[in-house]
């Protein structure tokens, strides 16, 4: 037996505002996924969760958490978002997505990873287009994860091709 190790590579910056110094755009992308935060329905968790996707045509679209009684039936910020920018744009490649939380129970002051079932259509957003996005990641407040390609954060990534 050998046990293999899977380390991720992502750069970590110290807030907003170092993200600023090195890419405006997404630390841009990144304020409006703040802003989406404020449109979150959410009576039960209270956990807002923004979500910004930059295309490459340069449009950048903003969703947010929508949440329902029948838990199921809801639907995260993420999905939200790339699914309005598939049926807004099918023929547009997303460059960048980021995500934000916030909590009106606890401070979120790390950054909020998506979801298995968005990371998957995150990586089905990837294989239609044949190009990585970049995704940016972030509480509240705090630092700011990002990462070059779904593959980076979700290690071992099911592909339509093994349908």
């Amino acid at each position: 037996m050998k046990k293999q190790q899977f380390i991720s590579d992502y750069t970590v910056y110290q807030d907003e505002n170092e993200l600023a110094t090195h890419t405006a755009a997404d630390a841009e992308l990144l304020r409006m996924a703040h802003e989406a935060t404020d449109h979150a329905y959410v009576p039960y968790s209270k956990f807002h969760v923004g979500a910004a996707v930059r295309l490459e045509n340069g449009v950048v679209l903003k969703g947010c958490n929508i949440e329902n009684a029948a838990y199921p039936s809801g639907l995260c910020a993420e999905r939200v978002t790339l699914f309005a920018a598939q049926a807004q744009y099918p023929d547009v490649a997303v460059e960048a997505i980021a995500v934000t939380a916030r909590s009106e129970n606890t401070e979120v002051t790390e950054p909020v990873a998506p979801c298995g079932a968005c990371r998957q259509v995150m990586v089905e957003t990837e294989q239609r287009s044949g190009k990585p996005m970049r995704i940016i990641c972030q509480g509240h407040t705090g630092p700011v994860f990002v990462f070059e390609g779904v593959e980076t954060l979700m290690p071992f990534i099911f592909l339509t091709k093994f349908l």
